[in-house]
């Protein structure tokens, strides 16, 4: 298992799928402990409610709020992407997997739904 540096090869980074398209940025990780006590990165967690669990205070606060209540079960936590899923980590992490595998963050689908979809003419986009 190769050596990462938490803050420097995957916090903030873009991730993309396995075709380069955007899936979102690495806002936060999950740790496990191997059998031998040996920390390692067992998902990497994405969306507004991981970033405000990161961030913290009352800021941070409010945005995990937001995503908890816009999520369709409020007791799911962030987007969770197992590590294993990870094929190379460059400037951005890529993935080995396509996009539409992954859930959509709770905040782009209300604003999908609920605001986006209402603009005349939004369903015509190719």
């Amino acid at each position: 298992m190769a050596e990462v540096l938490i803050g420097f090869d995957l916090l903030d980074r873009q991730i993309l799928d396995r075709d380069g398209e955007p899936v979102g940025k690495v806002d936060d990780v999950e740790l496990a402990l191997a059998d031998d006590g040996t920390a390692y990165v067992a998902a990497l967690l994405v969306g507004q409610q991981a970033l405000g669990d990161r961030i913290g205070g009352r800021l941070g606060r409010w945005l995990a709020d937001v995503a908890r209540r816009l999520a369709p079960d409020r007791d799911r936590g962030p987007i969770r992407i197992p590590y294993d899923l990870v094929s190379e980590l460059t400037s951005a992490v890529n993935l080995s997997v396509s996009r539409d595998l992954l859930p959509d963050p709770p905040l782009e689908v209300w604003l999908r739904d609920h605001l986006i979809g209402r603009i005349p003419g939004a369903t015509d986009a190719g």
